[in-house]
């Protein structure tokens, strides 16, 4: 299962998606990606500009730069830390992730900067990756830094959902929700989109910095309350919103707005891209014998230990209906969360995998590992973690309560005593999470 997960992300490699999105053929700068097929004549072009933020930020940006080589005038793309330097002429900076910082902040402006510079005749190629809304954060004027970053903590806490946390980032910002397309007119844009949200939707990923948004502020005071957050943040905050709402401040650019006609969004990579691969790998494993695949496309989503029960009962019933010597393979995309209300350490496929492992006690026919492509689940140094049949009789030996550790959200901590952890470091790609289930024929 290690290596069906490792396959799928390599299948997700930014670099190689990019790369055969991008090239120089004769005179032609052309952008040719699923669904979309555009080019532009070099000789009619003045600069070619390269812009970005993302987990894929570096990748995206070197592959872009080989790809179009001389011809790209320089650019600015926000990177998470390690990941900084600069490539020709481009700079990569580093900014703050999940929560974002004073250099996020530095990183926005001097993109915006950039792309307000940018004329009739240059071309802006912007690389948008997940992890982006938080590496290119300008705050909306009244509102500090850390008043935007308290608010998003407190959703996160509250186990929002990445289209709720980017409905409400787009209406607190100077550059989400479509605004650098709009700071960029007239050029022309390409915005190359490795996506990490459910559905795809280009107005989420990193929060639409160069799409069309079709949420208000109205919407984003409706994520607050539901959160049970509109009381607790900042008053700035509140303020902005209700003044948004009330028609006292401009919206985001919608769908309909003139600044999107030179614009092309281009969908390079998808959570659907890992799970093919996943089943590929799967399907071409001469060691699996008979095995049967089943995608679920967007299975992953609502509370982690909720969503892990649903997959174990599909896993269950899946193999009950087997052929002896027969197999299943399940293969889950999307995004879960996590109401967070113990003290301990982990991030949502950890805490699948332990929701998991105690529904699995004792069928030592059925295994799960449940990881994110990015190599970083929640704020520890793991991707997510492998449980099977006999996790928690292994547990149990060595004194740990598996249901004491799920409470407390402590499966960092379970995991790492059993050495069943999912350790790849940072991929360098993010397309959202897998989770990868094996089971076996059960005897009638």
């Amino acid at each position: 299962m290690s290596r069906c997960f490792r396959g799928a992300v390599a299948a997700v490699d930014p670099a190689r998606l990019v790369m055969s999105a991008l090239r120089v053929e004769g005179d032609a700068v052309v952008l040719d990606a699923p669904g979309v097929r555009a080019a532009m004549s070099l000789s009619s072009l003045w600069k070619i500009h390269l812009v970005g933020a993302g987990k894929a930020g570096r990748a995206m940006g070197e592959a872009a730069l080989a790809a179009l080589g001389k011809c790209v005038t320089g650019g600015v793309i926000a990177v998470p830390r390690g990941a900084e330097g600069k490539s020709g002429r481009v700079r990569f900076v580093a900014a703050g992730h999940p929560v974002p910082d004073i250099f996020s902040l530095a990183a926005a402006r001097e993109i915006l900067s950039l792309l307000e510079r940018a004329g009739k005749a240059d071309l802006v190629v912007a690389l948008i990756s997940g992890g982006g809304s938080a590496m290119l954060s300008a705050p909306a004027e009244g509102i500090r830094l850390e008043e935007k970053a308290e608010t998003f903590r407190l959703l996160l806490r509250a186990g929002a959902d990445i289209a709720s946390l980017n409905t409400v980032r787009k209406h607190l910002s100077e550059v989400k929700g479509g605004l650098l397309t709009r700071a960029a007119q007239p050029a022309t844009v390409w915005a190359l989109l490795l996506s990490d949200v459910p559905g795809d939707d280009p107005s989420v990923i990193a929060s639409g910095p160069f799409s069309p948004d079709p949420t208000t502020y109205a919407d984003a005071i409706g994520v607050l309350e539901r959160y049970g957050c509109y009381y607790a943040v900042p008053s700035p905050v509140r303020r902005h919103l209700a003044e948004g709402a009330a028609g006292s401040l401009p919206e985001t650019p919608k769908p309909d707005d003139p600044a999107f006609l030179g614009t092309i969004s281009a969908l390079v990579g998808t959570n659907r891209t890992a799970m093919d691969a996943a089943a590929l790998w799967m399907a071409q494993d001469r060691d699996a014998g008979p095995t049967a695949i089943v995608l679920l496309p967007d299975f992953l989503h609502g509370e982690a230990r909720e969503c892990a029960r649903s997959f174990c009962a599909r896993l269950r019933k899946a193999a009950e209906e087997l052929s002896p010597g027969h197999a299943v393979v399940m293969i889950a995309g999307g995004e879960t969360t996590v109401s967070v209300r113990g003290n301990g350490k982990g991030g949502r496929n950890q805490e699948f995998s332990l929701a998991a492992a105690v529904e699995l006690a004792g069928e030592g026919a059925m295994a799960i590992l449940a990881a994110g492509t990015d190599g970083i689940d929640g704020p520890t140094d793991a991707a997510g973690a492998y449980a099977d049949g006999a996790t928690v009789a292994r547990a149990s030996a060595l004194g740990l309560d598996p249901v004491a550790h799920l409470e407390d959200n402590d499966a960092y901590t379970f995991f790492e005593a059993l050495g069943d952890l999912v350790v790849t470091g940072p991929t360098g790609t993010n397309v959202a999470d897998l989770a990868i289930g094996h089971a076996t024929a059960v005897k009638r």
